[in-house]
């Protein structure tokens, strides 16, 4: 599971008393809430289905997709549908290449959900083995899903954005220079991660 809400006040706490904007910002916007994601493929499968389309569609397309294979379909059951069926589901070609791929490389036991490596680096280099899968959708199922309390996804527009509001820049920073501000934050670059998503678009900053 995600990181909980004690151990994001915890997190930021501690963050807030290497850094003193993140504790104003604290003061103005408060806490955020908790983004918890259940461990497993089907995550990252929705995370595929919802690619590149509205929230609204893609609750769509997941829907039917679970109306055709049923709620506890195994990745089996989805390989053995044909391209007409999942195109019905609203699937394109390529998010069925992702999907398949996904599938199959859990089918094969050659990703395991369950003993991804400890290592956070390590865990996205085997996640985004499957086509489809870039570092942030990687490290967004590690951060809401495994609940991994140092992921920083800094090529996120948001977590870049964000910062750079907390911090008071006149530019949003790049990824890199993202990256580079937060190393300080260490280890708890999760929860401050959640929180620049929480002050993004929040008035009280």
């Amino acid at each position: 599971m995600g990181l909980t809400a004690q151990q994001i006040k915890h997190a930021l706490d501690e963050v807030a008393s290497r850094e003193p904007a993140i504790g104003a910002a604290l003061e103005k916007a408060g806490y955020p809430e908790t983004r918890i994601r259940p461990t497993g493929y089907k995550t990252l499968l929705r995370t595929i289905v919802g690619q590149q389309v509205s929230v609204a569609a893609a609750t769509s397309m997941w829907n039917k997709l679970e109306a055709e294979l049923g709620e506890d379909f195994t990745p089996t059951c989805l390989l053995e549908r044909d391209f007409d069926t999942l195109r019905a589901c609203g699937l394109s070609r390529q998010k069925q290449g992702y999907a398949r791929s996904l599938c199959e490389l859990v089918s094969a036991g050659e990703v395991d959900f369950d003993n991804l490596p400890e290592d956070d680096e390590e865990a996205i280099e085997e996640l985004t083995r499957i086509k489809g899968i870039g570092r942030w959708s990687a490290e967004i199922y590690l951060l809401f899903a495994e609940g991994r309390p140092d992921i920083w996804p800094a090529g996120d527009l948001a977590v870049m954005a964000g910062i750079g509001k907390i911090l008071g820049m006149e530019e949003r920073p790049d990824e890199k220079a993202t990256r580079a501000l937060a190393e300080p934050w260490r280890p708890h670059r999760g929860a401050t991660a959640i929180f620049t998503w929480h002050c993004y678009n929040n008035p009280a900053l």
